[in-house]
């Protein structure tokens, strides 16, 4: 039971006539719901429906998308540019024109005195893929900065990282209709009732049809984990111990796929000699999985006709993501679990269209899955453009979760974020906010001014919202759908699509690279630049007539693609994106360089989502149906625990880490074990003062879900006062 919902009123959506339903997509999570608004009699937004003809959806949505039609009429919104000398100065509204001015004056300011890398842009997983692509663009041909990342890199930056280690190219191989042909699931920190609801649904109604073993890992008794077969209460951070251990069974009974091992992979003996150190007997102390339960959840993974594994955060955010991921993937690869019907690693990814910066935002190298280290891919890009090829940089440049102590250190001055918060998202939080102040410039672009990280800003821009504007999203099984404009933006807010080509003409460059006046004419482009031999991510063959008409299609789809449907999964043909075409068997040793419970912080914190909300609260914490069932923050503590530290139901207490406090509610539950509490993410002053956020050393993903903490008694009175001005913030 999530806080405050025993004595709250149920939601209530009066009935309104709509006079016309215009299509569009859902622009929450990556589940990629295609969803129709309903405009009413006076033109404005009354109603949102799911969209019965979609496949991904099936004309159901979540309470999040349900509502979303609430947010054109949220406060907070940004309606005309802003613009201060110094972050503690009052905002002053100005005009479109000098806001951009100042903000180019300023990035060529820092660049010709610091150096082209002393500048950094930041962005998000919530734009447009057309407006991504534009902004890469920018940022990659006419700004110059090296130091360009999104957001993404705080959830799917393992995901990618994995699957490029183990595949040889980004991209999910499976999609949601293989919960239809499955007869094994393993969901690994993944709790799809609340993070994903339709796609809860989707396996909900499969199994439903067909049973078949679910078999949840997490530390916590997740709802997901309620509604499986078998549940394995795993020490946080040690999912690439368990899998060890797993594999270790597999090979030594011989349940492996020897036959697809020697046509389509490499590493095998070495991961083997590896492996030989996972004996079930030792890992079960290091995992805290008996060694019985793992011989048995390995035989009934590898003994299924097909298998599938899913993962959320709970592998990605840790300083083993990528490990994590790679090690499913050799789950898969070892039982030949690639490519076929029901047998696929499948990353559920977090935001919106955080496939769509990973395909075209060129944050991590060039448009289309290419990289800045190949000068074949600088110089077709270069070309298509028409700049210099020598104007890219030769290598990726920092990470977001580098770029924040390249603020601390001195070597950036100035900063574009772009619908992103990391006064709420990022770890630390007390660290972050001195960074902050460092800054010689700072722009936020953002659909509300309000968003905590304006504080430090010197110009605001306001940004249009989601269907204010018009262009693509890619969903977690690669499903492009369309976002149609269904309202005009409030005010003199502008789609970043229009913000960044207006940008672009105040750089150099701007006047050579063509810049389409058009999201579509930005997707022609597209288009063009995903054909290639052997290229998977090709969309040659969509158009937006037929993206709309098919309610969303998946890539590849070539030119010469019949029908309306896509391909549903990658690698089906075992042809792998290294260069010999086979994929790469990777030995996985375990690193234990978590912080743990102690005497003095004997607590294991761990975090996550709830259905109500989602990520900073930016946009559903103004929803009122929303925000009623988790209006405060507060975390789950075992009933055991909190009777030996005095600690009552509904009573406010002190999270202490060696970062920093927090003021939560106390939930009693027994879905947490005795040493672990539980906090949602949502909330600005909370579970990130406390995040310690070591990072991954190959996505650099800070691991968000292991920490230690202590708790301590407060004054209900004042706690209860500071909570009112939170609310009222």
């Amino acid at each position: 039971m999530i806080f405050g919902r025993k004595n709250r009123k149920p939601i209530s959506i009066p009935a309104k006539p709509v006079k016309e339903w215009k299509y569009t997509t859902c622009n929450y999570c990556s589940t990629g719901c295609s969803i129709e608004v309903g405009i009413g009699h006076d033109g404005r937004i009354v109603s949102s429906r799911g969209h019965a003809g979609a496949d991904v959806n099936r004309g159901k949505l979540c309470i999040k998308g349900i509502l979303e039609h609430d947010l054109f009429q949220t406060p907070g919104r940004g309606t005309q540019p802003l613009m201060r000398q110094r972050f503690k100065d009052e905002f002053q509204p100005t005009d479109w024109d000098t806001a951009m001015d100042q903000t180019a004056a300023k990035i060529k300011e820092i660049q010709g005195k610091y150096g082209r890398d002393s500048f950094a842009v930041i962005s998000t997983g919530q734009l447009l893929t057309e407006e991504f692509y534009t902004l890469g663009k920018l940022v990659r041909g006419c700004i110059g900065t090296n130091n360009y990342d999104g957001n993404t890199t705080l959830c799917m930056a393992s995901a990618v990282s994995g699957y490029k280690r183990s595949f040889g190219s980004d991209g999910p191989p499976g999609c949601y209709e293989d919960f239809e042909h499955t007869n094994c699931l393993m969901a690994f920190g993944s709790n799809l009732p609340e993070q994903h609801p339709v796609i809860y649904w989707r396996l909900k109604e499969a199994r439903e049809k067909r049973h078949f073993p679910l078999i949840v890992v997490d530390p916590r008794v997740t709802m997901l984990a309620q509604f499986a077969d078998i549940h394995l209460p795993i020490t946080p951070g040690t999912d690439c111990v368990l899998i060890n251990a797993m594999l270790h069974v597999i090979i030594n009974e011989g349940l492996h796929d020897q036959t697809y091992i020697d046509a389509y992979t490499n590493g095998f003996e070495e991961m083997k000699t590896i492996l030989a150190d996972y004996d079930p007997i030792q890992a079960q102390h290091i995992c805290g999985i008996d060694e019985d339960m793992i011989r048995h959840v390995a035989r009934l993974y590898a003994k299924a006709d097909s298998a599938m594994s899913i993962w959320t955060m709970g592998i990605n955010q840790s300083t083993h993501g990528s490990d994590g991921v790679v090690n499913i993937n050799n789950l898969n690869l070892v039982t030949g679990n690639i490519g076929k019907p029901g047998g696929t690693s499948l990353s559920i990814t977090g935001q919106c269209n955080a496939m769509g910066t990973r395909e075209w935002s060129s944050c991590s190298g060039l448009p289309g899955y290419r990289a800045l280290e190949k000068p074949e891919h600088r110089q077709e890009i270069a070309e298509f453009w028409g700049i210099d090829p020598e104007f890219f940089p030769k290598k990726r440049g920092l990470f977001q979760t580098d770029i924040f102590p390249a603020i601390e250190s001195g070597e950036i001055k100035g900063l574009w974020l772009i619908a992103t918060n990391p006064l709420t998202s990022m770890p630390n939080q007390p660290r972050i906010r001195k960074m902050f102040e460092k800054l010689e410039f700072l722009c936020v672009q953002d659909v509300y001014r309000d968003v905590e990280t304006n504080q430090y800003s010197h110009v605001y821009f306001p940004a249009a919202m989601w269907a204010e504007k018009e262009g693509c999203h890619t969903n977690t099984e690669r499903r492009v759908n369309l976002i149609r404009n269904v309202i005009e933006p409030v005010g003199e807010a502008k789609p970043d699509f229009w913000i960044f080509r207006e940008m672009a003409k105040r750089f150099d460059n701007g006047n050579l690279i063509r810049f389409p006046e058009t999201p579509e004419g930005a997707f022609e482009e597209m288009k063009q630049l995903s054909v290639g031999e052997g290229r998977t991510l090709d969309i040659s063959g969509m158009s937006y007539e037929k993206i709309e008409k098919a309610c969303g299609i998946q890539w590849p789809y070539r030119a010469d693609a019949e029908g309306l449907k896509g391909q549903q999964r990658l690698y089906g043909d075992g042809v792998f994106q290294y260069p010999d075409g086979r994929a790469k068997l990777i030995g996985i040793k375990f690193r234990d360089n978590n912080e743990k419970p102690d005497d003095d912080y004997p607590f294991w914190c761990n975090s996550g989502r709830v259905v109500e909300h989602f990520h900073t609260r930016t946009r559903t914490g103004k929803i009122g149906n929303c925000n009623k069932f988790s209006p405060t923050p507060y975390m789950e503590i075992n009933p055991d625990a909190a009777e030996e530290l005095g600690i009552e139901h509904q009573t406010y207490v002190r999270l202490i880490s060696r970062r920093g406090d927090a003021v939560v509610l106390a939930q009693l539950t027994q879905r947490v074990p005795r040493d672990m509490v539980f906090i949602p993410f949502h909330f600005h002053d909370c579970v990130n003062r406390l995040t310690l956020g070591l990072l991954d050393p190959y996505s650099r993903q800070p691991a968000f879900k292991q920490c230690a903490v202590r708790i301590e008694h407060i004054d209900q009175a004042e706690a209860a006062r500071l909570n009112a001005e939170r609310r009222a913030f």
